[in-house]
């Protein structure tokens, strides 16, 4: 018999983001662990997960991605938790899902039927395609809160799963008053970049050379100045605000033409608003700096090289501390500076999982000193230097990420997990799995596809997941398809080889079928 845990009772709801708010916020959270140590090991508990997928994040910048609203299906893979049988899932987003991409995901739960998986699963919308974030669009609605709160039943545990945690995230949590399964606000800076950067220093990892704390151009100048003096062979800089996201808060400066002797501060001056050329696609020059103002940011080194990878260590901090390494992934950047997340493979090479793996969990025993709690990434720049890595910690991201809902699928799917001390994953039957995923597989040929369509091609094309074979092909941000020609894929294989088979079989399917 499992007791239920005494949460602070709130009564009258706090101001927002009062000192009330923030201390109501932290005991619900201390109560977490009761629940962590009690119900999350036994399958059979009731449970209640209440699942927020707003990336509460620069909203600005967030609509220069197309088909934005239609992230936060990323993660209806965590659908898969009503594979537990007394567990039920309460998922929000912005605009109603089609039904069809929820019988997609639940047809894929092992040993649950559709039917009884529907009743316990309860999907609520804002019927609102706004540029605000969602978790703001809920807070702006009293009459939904109360409806979230209306479905937890009673003899339920509950807890918020969320993309990001901010203060908004945080006045959710107080008013439904439930804990969240995510960082601490407060905490917030250990995961800028320039916070990241001293985490990185303090754990005696490699960092690119550069300055972080800085306000504003003038300090921005200044710093490209003094970077390209101590560090002549430099010949390309990376401006990034504090909480810029997937390359979006970026901009590069290239050191092309420098004098090598004289009066490089005047050069930079004369140069530097003609060549910074800024990342996120629409955004002025002076909107960029407005913005860096606000958040502040960092100047770094851009790490050249001829042979280089961007690996990536998702990390997890669970509520009673202990940390976890859960994952590796090489990701795929683009764009005119290589700044852009598009895609993962997964794992990591062989060549340096397990070295980047270990450089993660020294971060994660740091972050957790600070009260981190919660799934995160650490980012790097690797660099073949004769016969081995050279590796530069780039950020932290003290949330889900592009790497979060393939690996959650893979692990849903599978019931295996990831060996850090070995580089490689195991399914639950000791078969190794491997996938290639993308959240930018698009064309324009593609607009006009329906959920429908899409379902029917990949039946037809013999694309979908065959949980037989644990290979196949995973479909994700399919309400993007029709209108911005756009959509996700984690393409399961026995081999990196094979995974990314599938995803050339996807690509060649959906072009002869549009074309």
């Amino acid at each position: 018999m499992i007791s239920l845990p005494s949460f602070t009772r709130v009564t009258t709801l706090p101001l927002r983001n009062s000192e009330e708010e923030i201390q109501i916020f932290k005991q619900i959270q201390k109560d977490f662990v009761h629940q962590f140590e009690s119900v999350f090991p036994d399958k059979q508990a009731p449970r209640t997960v209440v699942i927020i997928p707003s990336l509460t994040l620069d909203q600005e910048i967030l609509a220069k991605v197309h088909g934005v609203v239609h992230y936060e299906e990323r993660l209806l893979c965590m659908l898969m938790l009503l594979r537990m049988p007394r567990a039920k899932v309460i998922y929000v987003t912005s605009v109603p899902v089609d039904e069809v991409i929820v019988d997609y995901y639940l047809h894929l739960l092992p040993g649950i039927t559709g039917y009884h998986a529907k009743q316990r699963l309860t999907l609520l919308s804002c019927f609102d395609s706004s540029p605000k974030s969602l978790t703001e669009k809920v807070l702006a609605r009293p009459r939904l809160i109360n409806r979230i709160k209306e479905h937890i039943p009673e003899a339920h545990h509950a807890h918020l799963a969320c993309f990001n945690v901010t203060e908004h995230e945080r006045s959710l949590a107080v008013q439904l008053n439930i804990p969240v399964f995510g960082c601490d606000p407060d905490l917030f800076y250990c995961g800028t970049k320039s916070g990241s950067r001293k985490i990185f220093k303090a754990c005696n990892i490699s960092v690119p050379p550069g300055f972080e704390d800085l306000k504003n151009e003038v300090e921005v100048v200044d710093a490209l100045v003094q970077l390209k003096m101590q560090n002549p062979w430099v010949k390309k800089a990376v401006v990034k605000m504090n909480d810029g996201f997937s390359g979006e808060g970026n901009g590069v400066f290239s050191f092309d033409g420098a004098p090598a002797k004289g009066n490089i501060q005047r050069w930079v001056e004369s140069k530097f608003k003609k060549s910074f050329k800024i990342v996120a696609e629409g955004l002025s020059y002076e909107s960029f700096f407005y913005k860096f103002q606000s958040m502040g940011g960092i100047v770094e080194a851009f790490v050249e090289g001829d042979s280089k990878t961007s690996p990536s260590v998702q990390c997890r901090i669970n509520p009673v501390g202990e940390t976890d390494v859960i994952s590796t992934h090489d990701q795929m950047l683009g764009g005119e500076s290589g700044q852009v997340f598009l895609g993962a493979s997964f794992p990591a090479s062989k060549e340096y999982a397990v070295e980047i793996g270990s450089m993660g969990k020294v971060v994660a025993d740091e972050l957790q000193k600070y009260g981190v709690l919660g799934r995160f990434g650490v980012d790097f720049i690797s660099v073949k230097e004769n016969d081995g890595w050279k590796h530069y910690a780039i950020e932290i991201n003290l949330r889900k990420g592009g790497t979060t809902h393939p690996y959650l699928m893979l692990q849903f799917l599978t019931d295996g997990n990831y060996n850090a001390k070995t580089g490689y994953y195991l399914a639950a039957n000791e078969q190794p799995r491997f996938y290639y995923a993308s959240d930018n597989l698009k064309s324009e040929s593609y607009k006009g596809l329906t959920p429908h369509d899409l379902i029917d091609i990949a039946m037809y094309n013999e694309l979908l997941y065959d949980g037989s074979s644990q290979e196949g092909v995973m479909f994700h941000l399919i309400g993007a398809l029709s209108q911005y020609g756009k959509l996700g894929v984690v393409c399961i294989g026995s081999t990196p080889e094979r995974a990314y088979e599938f995803y050339e079989k996807t690509v060649e399917v959906l072009d002869k079928e549009t074309a």
